[in-house]
């Protein structure tokens, strides 16, 4: 028997397969074709202090082994999920987090402490590559000072699992990654999607109405993968892989170069039982390799 069984500090795991936020709604969305209690935990879409329409279309676009989206976080606000949402979902038996984004840093701590009070979400994901419009439009998670602000003070009123996403689009993500474990983060999550954009050449005109947008799918993995590994030799704390992750081999290399979890993102668009095949994946390799507890398997690449 196999122990599948992870802990991200005080935040413990059934197992280290998670879905990543927007890609699998709220959960409810993939009720009829999985058994939610089977995943080590789900994280529910982009949520902000207030309502938000997000981008005008066309806002998704396909691209070679991936796909770009500009969806712009689109949601109905934390008030509303609170209210609304958390008690339809509230009855899964596993963890639940919120993936919390803001554009100025009290949008993020007044969200961070609404949901601080509810009983069933022991965690949040603090998404820190939102453009921070008092400087400008760039992202909160592209210079280590802001980066450290943002995450100091939601850390003041958020008391449970505080996890950190971080974006690839910067010269050393290892910098970034140790200035947010200076300042409490319990874990980090990476990588967030790259930058990219699609041109029509017979238009002339880009595919994404704001030009650029977030590239994920396969293309990103070895990028991902390579972001994980130096992370996992620069921060004592745990991180959560995510980026390309396709299968069960993807969700086991995140593992070997450093992740104690894994997210599942643009896979669910494709197979929405993914997430369910990933686990069972991870057991059969774990069985076949006589490895009896998953701990055993983080960062355990033999590089030379």
């Amino acid at each position: 028997m196999v122990n599948l069984e992870v802990k991200l500090k005080n935040l413990i795991l059934k197992n280290p397969v998670m879905t990543a936020s927007g890609t699998f709604g709220y959960g409810e969305e993939f009720e009829d074709f999985i058994d939610i209690s089977q995943l080590g935990g789900i994280l529910v879409k982009g949520t902000t202090r207030h309502h938000r329409e997000g981008n005008p279309y066309p806002r998704m676009a396909e691209t070679p082994s991936g796909m770009l989206n500009a969806v712009g976080l689109q949601n109905k606000g934390v008030e509303y999920f609170c209210d609304n949402i958390y008690p339809r979902i509230n009855h899964y038996n596993t963890n639940i987090l919120v993936n919390v984004s803001g554009s100025v840093i009290e949008d993020y701590v007044e969200t961070a402490a609404m949901i601080n009070e509810l009983d069933k979400i022991p965690a949040i994901e603090l998404n820190i590559s939102c453009p921070n419009v008092k400087e400008g439009g760039m992202a909160f998670g592209t210079s280590c000072a802001s980066a450290a602000s943002v995450v100091r003070e939601v850390r003041k009123v958020y008391k449970k699992h505080l996890m950190v996403k971080l974006s690839p689009n910067v010269t050393d993500i290892t910098e970034i990654a140790k200035a947010v474990e200076e300042e409490g983060a319990d874990s980090v999550s990476l990588i967030n999607t790259l930058l990219g954009m699609a041109i029509d050449s017979e238009t002339r005109k880009p595919l994404l109405s704001t030009v650029t947008g977030g590239l994920s799918g396969p293309c990103v993995k070895p990028v991902a993968l390579r972001m994980v590994w130096q992370v996992f030799n620069a921060v004592n704390i745990p991180i959560v892989g995510l980026g390309g992750i396709m299968n069960a081999k993807d969700a086991i290399e995140f593992i070997l170069a450093g992740a104690s979890a894994i997210q599942i993102g643009t896979a669910n668009f494709i197979d929405p039982q993914i997430t369910v095949k990933v686990v069972e994946g991870i057991k059969e390799y774990m069985i076949r390799h006589q490895v009896e507890n998953v701990t055993d398997l983080i960062g355990a690449i033999k590089t030379q």
